[in-house]
């Protein structure tokens, strides 16, 4: 697999992601997200599929009003907002925009630098698709509730790397996945014939 870490790797500021989510969705794709576990063991993985959620959209957590769920949907730029699905799933989050606007970019899909050892062997056999879906990134990235509303930046658990420049995705836009709701947004980006991607 290809080595994504550069030694002069950019971090991601909060005034970059200060932007409307459909904005900075498409330019996440191809950025690197960090994960930093306790014992200082990190793992990376490139972005390859991104959605927007904003205001005004009616799939978005915070279309109707800020509640304990959803309220670092409306803090500052550049933090996390981890979700619960199912029960079963967690999803994590890019807040964006300005404060007090609910917004956020939901990570789809991971293109792992590397196979952590917990991962077990058969569900590691595919390398490619381990994080190939937001509950499969959280599950391997090991991230849960605990790491809602935490500044991204290094040091902390989670932070992002800008894509290198000689990097230029080539980006298909289509809509979001099972949504009942705002599903007519074209709001989902992710990088052509790459086998990271999650499966409609």
């Amino acid at each position: 697999m290809m080595n994504f870490h550069l030694p002069s790797a950019q971090i991601v500021e909060p005034n970059w992601l200060a932007r409307l989510s459909p904005e900075v969705a498409p330019d996440l794709v191809g950025c690197i997200l960090v994960r930093q576990f306790s014992d200082g063991t990190l793992l990376r993985g490139m972005i390859v599929e991104t959605e927007a959620y904003g205001p005004n959209d009616p799939a978005c957590h915070a279309y109707r009003r800020r509640t304990q769920r959803n309220g670092a949907m409306f803090g500052p730029a550049g933090r996390t907002y981890v979700y619960l699905i199912y029960g079963v799933y967690y999803c994590l989050n890019i807040v964006t925009d300005q404060e007090d606007i609910g917004s956020a970019v939901l990570i789809r899909a991971l293109q792992l630098q590397s196979i952590p050892s917990w991962v077990e062997p058969h569900e590691g056999a595919k390398q490619h698709r381990v994080a190939a879906g937001p509950g499969k990134l959280c599950k391997v990235l090991q991230i849960n509730l605990t790491l809602n509303d935490q500044v991204l930046q290094p040091g902390q658990p989670l932070w992002l790397e800008h894509r290198p420049p000689q990097f230029i995705p080539n980006l298909i836009q289509t809509t979001r996945i099972g949504l009942s709701k705002g599903a007519d947004l074209p709001w989902r980006w992710y990088l052509k014939d790459c086998s990271a991607v999650s499966k409609v």
